[in-house]
């Protein structure tokens, strides 16, 4: 399959979707590197592949909420879920075509959108930098480690997700 996966690729249907960001979600469950995680795949996929926006946000958001329900809140999680908002949203309307191309580049453009929601986020919410300009630099640059988890992370869990949605029999476009 490799690459040619991505030249016919077919939506799923949203149940199916549902099932595999499910599955992404309980993956947030496992042990793991900082920031490697599914979030970025959950909201790319989402927003890529389920015509409602509505339920392309709720897909993901929901998979959060129940799996920080078990991980656990924080104060800086308004920005985490508006992050992935922010890309099932953008993803909703950059990926009309699906494409390798397409979403690898979806990929990258998701993870410096969390990377920069993210921290500004950490600094307007948090006492360990100063609330000015020079804070915010820290703050992004304190960040810096963590993004190539988020990328990796983005690359990785949005290809398997998109394989594996291949693999499923009675493919058909997402109507919801």
């Amino acid at each position: 399959m490799g690459l040619n996966m991505f030249k016919n690729f077919e939506r799923p249907s949203w149940q199916w979707l549902a099932l595999i960001i499910l599955f992404l979600a309980l993956s947030r469950l496992i042990p793991h590197a900082p920031n490697f995680t599914p979030l970025g795949a959950m909201a790319l996929l989402a927003g890529a592949c389920v015509k409602d926006l509505r339920v392309s946000l709720l897909i993901p958001l929901i998979a959060m909420l129940l799996s920080d329900a078990i991980l656990g809140f924080h104060s800086a999680m308004i920005f985490v879920y508006g992050a992935v908002a922010l890309i099932v949203i953008g993803s909703h309307y950059w990926l009309k075509k699906l494409s390798l191309v397409s979403i690898t580049l979806a990929a990258f453009i998701s993870a410096i959108t969390f990377f920069m929601v993210t921290n500004f986020g950490a600094w307007l919410s948090h006492d360990m930098y100063t609330h000015n300009v020079s804070g915010l630099i820290q703050a992004y640059i304190a960040g810096i480690p963590f993004f190539k988890n988020t990328l990796v992370s983005n690359l990785l869990f949005t290809a398997i997700g998109v394989y594996a949605s291949q693999q499923l029999p009675n493919k058909q476009a997402a109507d919801s």
